[in-house]
């Protein structure tokens, strides 16, 4: 709420149906970044005075109440919007709602996109839970609108707001419609194949003012790629803070996410070694990501001095990891929780892949990009860049190598850039529907 000013609870209530009963609501009202904004709390449930966003077990009744108690106070309210923006599972179910229950409520102008960031987290639930929010499980509970095509006896609520939404935006660092589609295992293969006309594929960006080098409130130095120098500064401050020995060996760094594989990464490390880099791996926090570099730290705390192990995620050092790294190891370039290799871009380092595809698919991915600038250099540049390869080409030719970097730097990579763009031709694109 910190990023909310003016904000002040309005006067008025309102009802919203769930659960078989209506409920009243407050309102607030304020503004982020010059947007005005309407914010609904339950004055009877307390289904968001949680500690987290999600995670919890009734995750389910949580979301479907907001989507169906905002859909009550536009329609109470009288507005009339152009597109209904929601995002991943959580609104999901206000397609169905909007089209089932309040399309010809004066909302008939009204479209739906739906913003999805990850297709593996879809919401499986009892068909008789949408009765909750007033859908008719009877007419939803079908191969055509939201059963689960693996567990037919459920309802994917994500599945339902891909079949309900006049467009759909699949968010990808790297991959094509295609491959998302058809390659990802998600299980809604078929659903997206049913309704590829309406599917759209968007680059994820990075915020302009958290993950800038020029921006940066936890750098030493900011720098940029016209300025490049402060990224020599924050090079000798990690080895610093890392107890390296200063000088100019490369710097290898890694966050690790926990989907890398562990002989990969015990082989990458073996290489920069060979070549006299220094490596940094920092955990992401997460069982599994802990015992990943408790294994690493195993083989390798006692046989060089040139690599450091920070256990416990620290916003400030994994900043300065981007900064004064060279090379940043990433899991693939298909990180959306991370957006390591995008990061690393921006911060001046190459990212390098440490699961590379054994399917053909980066081949197939770089003829099918569509006009994703982002996706093309990646892919052109970076696709078959192995760790070798990089530390040869750091050594061997400085010039092509600070150059390459440079060019990486000065693109586009903030939400108000490619990602805006794609929106913003679907939000056209739905006020001619």
């Amino acid at each position: 709420m910190d990023g909310i000013h003016g904000l002040r609870k309005a006067e008025a209530e309102y009802e919203s149906y769930f659960g078989g009963i209506w409920h009243k609501n407050r309102i607030w009202t304020g503004t982020s970044s010059g947007v005005g904004l309407i914010l609904i709390e339950p004055v009877q449930l307390s289904y968001f005075n949680r500690d987290m966003l999600r995670g919890y077990p009734d995750d389910f009744e949580r979301f479907s109440y907001f989507s169906r108690a905002s859909l009550d106070y536009i329609v109470k309210s009288g507005k009339q919007p152009d597109i209904l923006h929601i995002h991943n599972w959580e609104t999901a179910i206000v397609a169905p709602l909007f089209w089932d229950i309040f399309a010809h409520q004066g909302l008939e102008n009204t479209r739906i996109l739906l913003t999805c960031q990850d297709l593996n987290s879809q919401c499986l639930e009892e068909p008789n839970k949408v009765e909750m929010c007033g859908l008719d499980p009877r007419k939803l509970h079908r191969a055509d609108r939201l059963q689960d095509p693996n567990k037919t006896h459920l309802v994917n609520i994500l599945k339902g707001g891909i079949v309900y939404s006049n467009k759909v935006v699949l968010m990808s660092s790297i991959h094509s419609r295609d491959v998302l589609i058809q390659g990802s295992r998600h299980g809604l293969e078929a659903t997206l194949t049913a309704h590829k006309e309406k599917i759209l594929v968007a680059s994820h960006g990075l915020d302009g003012e958290l993950w800038y080098p020029s921006k940066d409130i936890y750098l030493p130095r900011r720098y940029s790629a016209n300025d490049i120098e402060g990224k020599s500064i924050c090079r000798e401050a990690l080895k610093r803070r890392l107890g390296f020995s200063s000088g100019s060996s490369i710097i290898v760094g890694c966050i690790c996410d926990g989907y890398s594989d562990i002989h990969n990464l015990k082989e990458a490390v073996h290489v920069a070694l060979r070549k006299n880099a220094q490596v940094i791996f920092m955990e992401k926090l997460g069982s599994v990501v802990n015992s990943t570099v408790r294994a690493l730290k195993e083989e390798f705390i006692n046989l060089d001095d040139d690599i450091a192990f920070v256990e416990e995620y620290n916003e400030t050092l994994a900043h300065l990891i981007y900064a004064g790294s060279d090379i940043i190891l990433c899991s693939s370039f298909e990180d959306p929780s991370l957006q390591i290799a995008v990061k690393a871009i921006k911060y001046g380092c190459a990212p390098v892949q440490i699961n590379f595809p054994n399917d053909g698919s980066r081949q197939s991915e770089g003829r099918d990009c569509r006009n994703r600038v982002m996706s093309k250099y990646i892919i052109s540049t970076y696709g078959e860049f192995s760790l070798l390869q990089a530390l040869d080409s750091f050594k061997n030719d400085p010039s092509s190598w600070d150059q390459q970097i440079k060019d990486g730097m000065a693109k586009g990579l903030a939400w108000d850039a490619e990602c805006y763009d794609l929106h913003w031709e679907a939000y056209s694109s739905l006020r001619k529907l």
